[in-house]
């Protein structure tokens, strides 16, 4: 395969799955900010988002046969197995946003991108909902004077809409984790340590996740201890994905052949629901507590993380190299256009 994107500084934002759950999130956001170009495996599903300054194109990653477009910057909002996404901007100096890895996939983007030796901003925006989480955490630790333990609850609302790859960690549940845990590193096995935590006024019971945030705070903002934890809106989920890890079905059941069971657990998108997200930082300073919350759900909070991570790309004073959303030097502006978009970020 030999994609060819080109640098237009006048072109379209490619968005990358632009018609799936959180793509058209995006793209209904950035549509009125810049012209877009929408891919995917199949561009007639995207026609009813066509229209002035929006049009879209068959982008396979999956297949082989390669894809060429003039492009200003280029967002990915679905899985780039192959890393094809990655190679085709980066090593035409595009600047690039990525929303979907998991962590391992963030480390192996970070490996690839700095061999490319990337001379445009390359912005890893995979913590979750699209690294909001990871800006508010880092929000609180500027407050604090430094970030030492940061604790993230999530309360994943099952009625909410959801595609696909809004689960893949459920893939993941078999699989330990390394974390940092007081500065030294920890091997975490998914869905234990569960606590009972308040979010949004909601008491939710959440257990540990690999998620890429963990990953990168302690090493933007040097936290000794970072932990991520879901829960669900729907008690008897909570309990069954637990029983289920209880009964090694995330070990044993591994394989495309339980795919189907262990996606059940979790996907049965609904017609909406609420995002909430609480992040709790200890610093030198004190402690502080910031509970997020989406209305229009977790879809459009992770699209609004894509948009916050396509201003921060086409910055004019955006540097070339690899960054992370928590090192955003425009946090409190970051924030403002999130709640200007109808997300509430209450801090205490």
């Amino acid at each position: 395969m030999n994609d060819l994107l080109e640098l237009d500084t006048a072109g379209p934002v490619l968005i990358v799955g632009g018609y799936g759950t959180v793509g058209t999130a995006l793209t209904r956001l950035a549509s009125t900010e810049w012209p877009l170009l929408l891919t995917g495996r199949n561009p007639e599903r995207g026609s009813h988002l066509t229209g002035h300054n929006v049009s879209v194109q068959k982008w396979d990653l999956n297949h082989s046969e390669p894809f060429a477009a003039k492009v200003r910057a280029v967002i990915s909002t679905v899985n780039d197995p192959h890393d094809r996404v990655l190679r085709a901007a980066v090593g035409s100096g595009i600047p690039y946003v990525d929303v979907t890895r998991w962590t391992s996939r963030v480390t192996r983007a970070i490996t690839l991108a700095s061999l490319l030796k990337p001379t445009a901003p390359v912005l890893l925006s995979s913590g979750w909902m699209g690294g909001v989480t990871n800006i508010v955490a880092a929000l609180l630790a500027q407050d604090l004077g430094g970030a030492r333990h940061i604790d993230v609850a999530i309360r994943y609302d099952t009625s909410d809409q959801a595609g696909a790859d809004s689960v893949d960690f459920i893939d993941r549940l078999g699989l330990n984790f390394e974390v940092r845990k007081g500065g030294q590193a920890a091997v975490v096995r998914p869905l234990t340590d569960t606590r009972w935590v308040d979010i949004a006024g909601h008491s939710t019971k959440v257990a540990r996740l690999d998620t890429p945030e963990q990953f990168t705070l302690p090493l933007t903002l040097g936290a000794g201890t970072v932990a991520t934890r879901i829960g669900f809106s729907s008690n008897s989920s909570t309990t069954a994905l637990l029983a289920a890890r209880t009964a090694g079905l995330f070990r044993w059941g591994s394989g495309e052949r339980w795919a189907p069971l262990r996606r059940s657990l979790l996907y049965s998108p609904g017609s909406g629901g609420v995002a909430h997200i609480r992040v709790d930082v200890t610093g030198p300073l004190g402690t502080g507590t910031a509970v997020i919350s989406d209305p229009q759900g977790q879809a459009h909070l992770t699209a609004m993380g894509g948009l916050l991570g396509l201003h921060t790309v086409l910055d004019p004073a955006a540097e070339p190299g690899v960054s992370f959303p928590e090192s955003s030097t425009a946090l409190s502006s970051a924030v403002a256009k999130l709640e200007s978009h109808g997300v509430t970020i209450l801090r205490s």
